[in-house]
């Protein structure tokens, strides 16, 4: 007998929940991709993407996942022989040099590890070591969902601009746009991706890059660009069909027009940038509760380096494997896996597990999976601090 009847519960970062109400937007026949209602609402809906970054730049939409995202922020600005400055704090950190390194990119790694923010002064002074700008682009996660480990941009920004250094800053907000604050023109950025299947709401399959006049320029001075990667006429399209290079996704656009709907006009991006703070803060009361004895660890020590879109944990031995099988098989709540972040000593992220609590969540989905989680602990006897559920109900309830 098991439990996991009626609705399950995906807690993973990523793809998050998606609103029935956006589900039933995407559910109609196909419709006319060259005139009419689609492609006035696509037009209009780049406004309100704009909205949710804090800018006035452009915004390119891509049929793909945050891979491609990052494919076409390469592929625009750096040509095969430049040379990147990748900062690492976990594995997507990591893999953006991968791909950049598949594009025939020199990119060097500065790695942070997997519990710590990155190091500002640290980057200044590379840069400041870089004294003929050799570095074209300085690439790094706001929040690395593997570790949770959420970066301050506007350090990074100060950083670069105290060594007077001219490379482009490219931000990958994929797990935290919609979830946290970022300002866009405010901190600097003059590269940004992300997709749509986060803090925006909508299943898997659209990505966006925004870039401002800067970038712009770069791409302009690039030896080539491959018409699909191209960002220039998807951003400013003389015909519709150059918004997308081809046939628009078109039911995703209709999903995503309900989710902007949602977040900006109904709830409001301050508000939602508050709602996943105060989540954030009750897992993160149950976890320092858990924590408080036995191998059960927030993988981020410092409350304000946390993400408030992702937590991860960390455990003894293959613990997290095991809660993550209980949870999914007793209870219908699925945990996020590893990402190998620990991988000499976990090559699988036996020792890992995250919770999600981005987009589309409120406090009896939260506590659901907290308790789901911490009956796991007791039923397979991994040792674990008291009082989890009541911390967390106690941050709920804080001012």
């Amino acid at each position: 007998m098991t439990l996991a009847q009626g609705r399950t519960f995906l807690s993973i970062p990523g793809p998050s929940v998606v609103p029935d109400r956006v589900l039933q937007a995407m559910h109609r026949p196909s419709m006319n991709i060259y005139e009419g209602e689609l492609v006035d609402m696509s037009f209009a809906m780049l406004d309100d993407l704009r909205r949710v970054a804090r800018t006035e730049a452009n915004v390119a939409i891509y049929i793909a996942n945050g891979h491609g995202a990052w494919e076409a922020a390469i592929a625009n600005t750096l040509a095969p022989g430049d040379h990147a400055l990748v900062l690492a704090t976990g594995r997507f950190g990591k893999g953006w040099s991968e791909m950049a390194m598949a594009c025939g990119v020199e990119a060097e790694v500065m790695d942070f590890g997997t519990k710590t923010p990155v190091d500002a002064a640290a980057l200044q002074a590379r840069l400041e070591a870089d004294t003929e700008h050799q570095i074209k682009a300085v690439l790094v996660c706001h929040t690395d969902t593997s570790t949770s480990i959420r970066s301050d941009i506007p350090t990074v920004r100060a950083a670069m601009d105290a060594a007077r250094h001219p490379a482009l800053l490219q931000v990958d907000c994929i797990a935290s746009l919609g979830c946290e604050p970022f300002e866009m023109d405010a901190w600097g950025v003059d590269v940004m991706v992300t997709g749509c299947q986060k803090g925006l709401m909508t299943p898997p399959g659209m990505s966006f890059v925004y870039f401002n006049d800067k970038a712009r320029a770069v791409r302009d001075a690039m030896p080539r660009v491959s018409s699909y990667w191209d960002w220039n006429p998807r951003a400013n399209p003389e015909l519709f069909y150059q918004l997308f290079c081809g046939t628009a996704p078109t039911h995703h656009l209709y999903g995503l027009r309900e989710a902007l709907t949602m977040l900006l006009e109904e709830e409001g991006l301050e508000a939602a940038w508050a709602r996943h703070e105060k989540l954030a803060s009750a897992i993160w009361a149950a976890g320092e509760a858990w924590g408080s004895t036995g191998d059960i660890h927030l993988n981020v020590a410092d409350p304000a380096h946390r993400s408030t879109a992702v937590t991860t944990f960390r455990t003894a031995g293959e613990d997290a494997a095991r809660l993550r099988e209980w949870s999914a098989r007793e209870t219908g709540v699925t945990l996020g896996i590893g990402l190998g972040i620990d991988a000499a000593l976990s090559p699988h992220g036996k020792n890992i597990f995250r919770i999600g609590h981005m987009g589309h969540v409120n406090p009896p989905m939260i506590m659901g999976a907290l308790a789901a989680a911490d009956a796991g602990l007791k039923a397979l006897g991994i040792a674990h601090g008291a009082g989890a559920l009541d911390a967390a109900n106690a941050a709920l309830l804080a001012r």
